[in-house]
């Protein structure tokens, strides 16, 4: 007599090559419509000595107008956004590529040499001490602006939010070569599951408002 749950099993194997059409992911691709960006939120700091401000890969060799043009257009609103976190004296991190340094972050959004610096790839806590760094000023919230939108920016951002950070992305400060790029790091953060979206809210700088 046969085995019911062997004749299953072989039943199942057999469907991939028994001559049966089944869908293609990457050809459903094409058929795709962007969709809206995500609602942006405005946010009010309302406790600055437990909030930093992390600005990640600003380096003039990328952020330029033939590398990176967007980049090169976030900088005023960056540059704002700096200016009005020192005056409420937020901890200010600064995140570098493997070649950049301080001397090639833009000078607009330049360092005055007392903040806390990193240096790694896509995901600014792996193998550096941004954590401990963060943790040791009883830091609860993260302001993020940085390049690429779809590197430093998608993996900080999750990484902090996994790690139990609330997290606020100034979307008018991330910039990536192409606009797709960007929407969809916003689209991800916004809908991404496993804690990362709940503890995401994302904004632009001048909806960012700090104590007087």
């Amino acid at each position: 007599m046969c085995n019911i749950r062997s004749l299953l099993c072989a039943l199942v194997l057999a469907l991939p090559f028994s001559g049966i059409a089944h869908a293609d992911i990457i050809d459903s691709w094409g058929a795709v419509k962007t969709p809206p960006p995500p609602a942006l939120k405005p946010v009010t700091v309302t406790d600055p000595a437990h909030t930093a401000l992390l600005l990640l890969d600003f380096d003039t060799s990328t952020c330029n107008d033939n590398e990176r043009p967007d980049c090169v257009a976030s900088l005023p609103h960056i540059a704002d956004l700096l200016g009005r976190a020192r005056q409420a004296n937020l901890m200010t991190v600064y995140s570098l590529t493997s070649t950049g340094t301080l001397a090639t972050v833009p000078s607009v959004i330049a360092a005055k040499g007392d903040e806390h610096v990193v240096r790694s790839g896509v995901d600014k806590f792996l193998n550096t001490d941004l954590e401990e760094a963060l943790k040791s000023r009883g830091i609860q919230t993260v302001i993020i602006a940085g390049t690429v939108a779809h590197g430093a920016v998608l993996y900080t951002a999750s990484e902090a939010a996994l790690r139990g950070f609330k997290v606020v992305v100034a979307t008018d400060g991330m910039s990536s070569k192409e606009p797709f790029g960007e929407l969809s790091t916003a689209w991800i953060l916004a809908n991404a599951p496993a804690g990362v979206a709940r503890n995401v809210t994302l904004t632009r700088s001048s909806m960012i408002g700090f104590p007087q």
